[in-house]
This record gives structure tokens, C-alpha cells and sequence, in this order.
């Protein structure tokens, strides 16, 4: 027979750190995505046209707006069927662009360190809301 634990405070303790990394890490992404498109669209491409300078003030927007919501929502129990919608997004976004990154380092030949980086970063945020997203916040280990 299962056992139910109200205050599992590990549980708790991850999803904070987690829930505040990730709006920390999303929102330093987003402003320079936002305010620093040109840079970066040179940095990354050797090339600041208008597309791509537009499309990464968009992804500054969207990451700007993620790390808001992970920020309200640092302080919520997150995990099993409670912010279930917001650990789907969270896991939903870091697992694809993981997954896209990790392809990209295999193709790419300059500005490697960068995309390693992230690649990194991306990867052990897919692995902390998957644990997240398998755990029982209530589920008392005994």
C-alpha cells in the first residue's frame, strides 16, 4: 500500500531550484535575444539580415514570457497532476530544442563552444523536468 506524504520537502526543494534556474536561465536568453538580436545574429551566422534578427527577437519574446510564468510559479508544487500543463511545457520545449541542438553539433564546424554550451545546458534542464514530470510529489519513499 502506497503512502502519501503532504510535504515532501525534497520534492519541493527541486522544483524551486529548478522552477528559478530555468526562468533565470530563459530570462538572460531572452533579453539578449530581445535587445541584442543584431550580435548574436552575428555571432552565431556571420549575418545580420532582417529575418533573422526578427525571428530572434521573437524566441527573446517567447523565452522573456516562459521565464516569467517558471518565475510565478516557483513557489507551486509542481508534479504529478498539479501545474501539469506547465511541466508539459517546460519538458516539451527543453526536450526539443535538446534534441535539435544535439543534431546541430554534429553539423556544425564554428562556434562550437556556444552551441556546446547550450547544448549542455538544455540537456540537464530536459533531465531535471523529466524527473519531475516521472516523480510523485506526494509519494513517500519509504
Amino acid at each position: 500500500m502506497k503512502q502519501y506524504n503532504e510535504e515532501n520537502s525534497f520534492q519541493r526543494k527541486f522544483t524551486n531550484t529548478l522552477m528559478i534556474t530555468s526562468a533565470i536561465f530563459l530570462a538572460i536568453s531572452g533579453f539578449g535575444f530581445t535587445f541584442f538580436p543584431n550580435e548574436i545574429s552575428v555571432l552565431l551566422i556571420n549575418d545580420d539580415n532582417h529575418f533573422s534578427i526578427l525571428t530572434l527577437q521573437i524566441l527573446g519574446a517567447l523565452y522573456l514570457g516562459f521565464s516569467y510564468i517558471n518565475w510565478m510559479s516557483k513557489n507551486s508544487l509542481i508534479g504529478g497532476i498539479y501545474n501539469k500543463p506547465l511541466l508539459i511545457g517546460n519538458t516539451l520545449h527543453f526536450l526539443t530544442a535538446s534534441m535539435a541542438m544535439l543534431k546541430l553539433v554534429f553539423k556544425l564546424e564554428n562556434n562550437l563552444q556556444l552551441i556546446i554550451s547550450y547544448t549542455i545546458i538544455y540537456c540537464l534542464f530536459t533531465l531535471s523536468f523529466g524527473y519531475v514530470f516521472f516523480s510523485n510529489p506526494f509519494l513517500k519513499k519509504s
